[in-house]
């Protein structure tokens, strides 16, 4: 079964985008939807304001958000720590990707789909 998942992974999702010009709160709840795991926006070691966009939260932050990037793409076949890492390095911002119910981290060594599905 597992091997069945991982391919369904691979097509599932292909397209969720996040865009700078978002709101963090939209984007979070596009990655609920999408795949039942909660993405938490951090400002420092703080909880980021989740009215503020990706460009607003650049002003906030000492790293740079690109703000005319062309939007990141995210596939449930993404490993969580690889996600993690690419909003990083296209909008500068730290996440953290936890449970549905938002309180437990997802181990970085597994993918989304394996995530959303509790395999860990």
């Amino acid at each position: 079964m597992g091997l069945l998942d991982n391919l369904k992974d691979k097509f599932k999702n292909a397209e969720f985008t996040v865009a700078p010009q978002k709101k963090l709160k939209t984007i979070s709840a596009d990655f609920k939807k999408a795949f039942d795991l909660t993405l938490v926006f951090y400002k420092g070691a703080q909880i980021a304001d989740g009215d503020m966009t990706l460009a607003a939260l650049n002003k906030k932050t000492t790293k740079d958000v690109n703000s005319k990037a062309d939007g990141l793409k995210i596939k449930a076949s993404t490993k969580v720590g690889d996600a993690e890492k690419l909003f990083d390095a296209n909008f500068g911002v730290t996440v953290q990707i936890k449970d549905a119910a938002g309180t437990k981290l997802v181990p970085n060594g597994i993918t989304i789909g394996q995530a959303a599905r509790g395999e860990y």
